[in-house]
């Protein structure tokens, strides 16, 4: 298929999931706009690497907690682009506590990046969408946000909120042309989770395979971790036309997580 003329706005996309989603559009021909925190010398490296594909590329640093520079980005994305086709809300940060212990201002912030985010970006995209005819909206949720664990409470239901979120728009939007639909990982190998395993394998004295398998099968009856690039995959799948009647639901790609 073909994304060629195609405007995308991947949220968190300087490194990890939203990266690997940014290159699989970009690698389909469409223009990307990146988002996220990083060294702005690493995040011009990634801009260079992606246009290599022969495609435009920009970066907005927006907050995604707040709700002002959301719909700037999403505005400015559509001014210097022509107009804004997919929507990735990617962002999402994580704080593990008890309900107990958990502090309210790191709960207000997960709820902020993770949830409020996607509703804002997506409430300021929907009208260019639908005056087009034509958008994708993708939300990467988690299988947290259909099971939950312990001490992620603000989170899971960030997660859960998504869920339902792209079911509210799925069916608003059922006959505009725009579909919305979300994508639910499990663990996924990230840099950053490649790390902190070596990190803690090292500090326990184990073996890296070993303390892999062992958090893998924690959760998941499949030994084996997705990537970004195959949770770009989906993404690409669902902007394509074989997917045009699929909205309001959510892709599990959890290594059969829950399946159980």
């Amino acid at each position: 298929m073909s994304l060629k003329g195609r405007i995308a706005l991947v949220t968190g996309s300087t490194s990890g999931i939203g990266l690997g989603i940014a290159r699989a559009l970009a690698a389909e021909g469409a223009d990307i706009v990146l988002n996220g925190f990083g060294a702005l010398d690493e995040i011009e490296a990634v801009k260079v690497e992606i246009a290599a594909k022969g495609v435009r590329v920009a970066y907005h640093g927006a907050d995604i907690s707040r709700p002002d520079q959301v719909a700037g980005m999403v505005e400015q994305t559509q001014a210097e682009f022509g107009g804004l086709d997919i929507l990735v809300n990617n962002a999402g940060v994580q704080h593990v506590a008890s309900i107990a212990e958990f502090p309210a201002e790191q709960w207000d912030r997960v709820i902020a990046i993770n949830l409020s985010g996607a509703f804002h970006a997506t409430k300021a995209a929907i009208p260019g969408m639908t005056a087009k005819g034509w958008g994708r909206i993708i939300n990467v949720a988690s299988a947290h946000g259909l099971v939950a664990s312990p001490q992620k409470a603000a989170y899971v239901a960030a997660k859960h909120g998504i869920i339902g979120l792209t079911k509210v728009a799925g069916i608003e939007l059922a006959n505009t042309g725009v579909t919305c639909n979300a994508i639910c990982p499990g663990w996924v190998l990230t840099p950053l989770v490649q790390k902190q395993i070596e990190d803690r394998a090292r500090r326990e004295g184990r073996d890296v395979a070993a303390m892999t398998h062992d958090l893998l099968t924690e959760k998941q009856p499949m030994a084996k971790f997705s990537t970004p690039e195959s949770i770009g995959a989906v993404a690409v799948f669902l902007c394509s036309d074989a997917a045009a009647t699929i909205t309001g639901t959510q892709i599990s790609v959890d290594g059969g997580w829950t399946a159980q």
